[in-house]
């Protein structure tokens, strides 16, 4: 039997250093934002061209250099916009056996959450629950008439 020996990679999550400190990612960015800026010098007069400037220099720093809970800000952005592309309530409906998506409506919400309910008792709570987690194969009839409880 051979021993063979391998090599385990290690920091696999850490990015190739281009400069010094600078990564691949961060190099790229700042060479987009001075193309950008570069082109920005040619469309616009001096003042227009500074405050524009500006403003891609600190778009360029966040992307390039910010992190956000130990996440590149690029990934917090695109985060923020798929969460914010989703909608907010998700009701399910067995009969598709799907999740059918709802938009929420102002004031409907705190409607249902205020509207007043009595508990159901343990038994019949456990049985809604075989009803739902057998996909109606269940039937609480059949199951009382082979318990002997009901007569035909």
């Amino acid at each position: 039997m051979d021993n063979f020996q391998y090599v385990i990679p290690q920091f696999i999550d850490v990015e190739a250093r281009v400069i010094g400190p600078v990564t691949v990612r961060q190099f790229i960015t700042i060479i987009a934002g001075l193309f950008v800026s570069a082109i920005e010098y040619k469309l616009f007069d001096v003042s227009l061209f500074v405050l524009a400037a500006v403003v891609n220099f600190i778009l360029v720093g966040a992307l390039g250099f910010l992190k956000v809970n130990g996440a590149p800000f690029h990934i917090y952005l695109l985060n923020m916009i798929a969460s914010l592309k989703r909608p907010a309530v998700r009701v399910w409906r067995k009969e598709h056996n799907d999740f059918v998506i709802v938009k929420e409506i102002a004031g409907k919400e705190a409607e249902l959450r205020n509207m007043p309910h009595k508990p159901l008792p343990k038994s019949r709570l456990g049985e809604l629950t075989l009803i739902v987690n057998t996909g109606g194969l269940y039937k609480e009839e059949e199951q009382a008439y082979w318990r002997g409880e009901v007569s035909t």
